[in-house]
């Protein structure tokens, strides 16, 4: 049953993500808000919001190394597994703007991250304020220098004829569907991990943190089919800037996360700073600037590299 109850809360969490973010992403058409700024924030915390939500309703119930695990494994997942899917499913062409942006700003996250980690083996309320006043701060340099067209954002879509009263209603449906569904999963996987002697890290950092990343795994297989896999890498590294700074940023913010287990921080981080750095070298390996198809295999190996041990230890 507790299997049973895990993959429900997984389902609740990915539908509660996906009407968030139509929702939220209406709400915004209706009020004039332009593309660019949708797709820059109301698209990065809807998509990021299963894993707030896991990460927040844990460290309310005293699972901090649950929440922070949750958000390394999803970020490890996400390149490991997820990118290593879609470029074996169509291999990616990297643009200037990957270098120039996106993979340093992914970097610049992860390393400050790591280093709130590492000097206190918690995230205090003042090192949550500072990661987001870090995220503030790069959206206003994307806004203000990246000068991305509205083209770019052609993606998000068209105003619904749904009222703002219901657009709200929605919100708000989504709401309840992603606590309910993080507090069924979290508690079925802890029973799991009780049952089984598996600490809350492993449980946290596998099978929850797959779950939170299938709404990203989706987007981007649909993406890589329409072969929009430029779209696909921008999501993902998206989503694991939003996941350090934001997700976690807010988390501790409202709640300190404390006595962090020290093998998410001497261990498990550190592959998250292997995965993230990982992706340089490869685009240089053999077709420059081309994310392969034995790219992808590569990629997908280190990961199983990574989670099969993890799960057997």
């Amino acid at each position: 049953m507790d299997f049973l109850g895990i993959l429900f809360g997984i389902i609740l969490l990915s539908h509660g993500g996906d009407l968030l973010t139509k929702s939220s992403v209406d709400l915004s058409l209706k009020f004039s808000v332009p593309k660019i700024i949708i797709g820059m924030t109301v698209v990065s915390f809807a998509t990021s919001a299963p894993e707030l939500i896991v990460s927040l309703n844990a460290t309310l119930n005293g699972f901090s190394s649950f929440a922070i695990g949750n958000v390394i494994g999803s970020n490890i997942a996400n390149i490991g597994l997820v990118l290593g899917i879609i470029i074996i499913i169509y291999p990616i062409t990297l643009q200037r703007r990957f270098y120039t942006t996106d993979y340093t700003i992914l970097m610049l996250s992860t390393f400050l991250f790591y280093l709130i980690l590492i000097t206190g083996n918690k995230v205090s309320r003042i090192e949550g304020i500072i990661l987001l006043i870090s995220i503030v701060l790069i959206l206003i340099y994307l806004f203000s220098y990246q000068k991305k067209s509205i083209s770019e954002f052609s993606d998000i879509g068209n105003m619904s004829d749904i009222s703002i009263s219901k657009s709200f209603l929605f919100v708000f449906f989504s709401g309840l569907l992603l606590w309910l569904g993080s507090e069924t999963l979290i508690k079925s996987a802890i029973s799991v991990a009780e049952k089984f002697n598996i600490s809350e890290r492993v449980i946290s950092i596998s099978m929850v943190a797959i779950g939170t990343s299938i709404p990203e795994l989706a987007a981007s297989v649909v993406a890589s089919l329409k072969k929009q896999n430029d779209l696909s890498i921008g999501n993902l590294i998206g989503s694991n800037i939003f996941n350090l700074l934001v997700v976690i940023g807010i988390t501790s913010t409202l709640i300190p996360i404390e006595q962090i287990d020290s093998k998410i921080i001497y261990n498990d981080m550190l592959w998250v700073v292997f995965f993230s750095a990982l992706i340089l070298p490869l685009a240089y390996l053999k077709k420059r600037n081309i994310l392969t198809r034995r790219k992808g295999i590569i990629l997908l190996t280190l990961y199983l590299v990574f989670i099969i041990p993890l799960i057997l230890n």
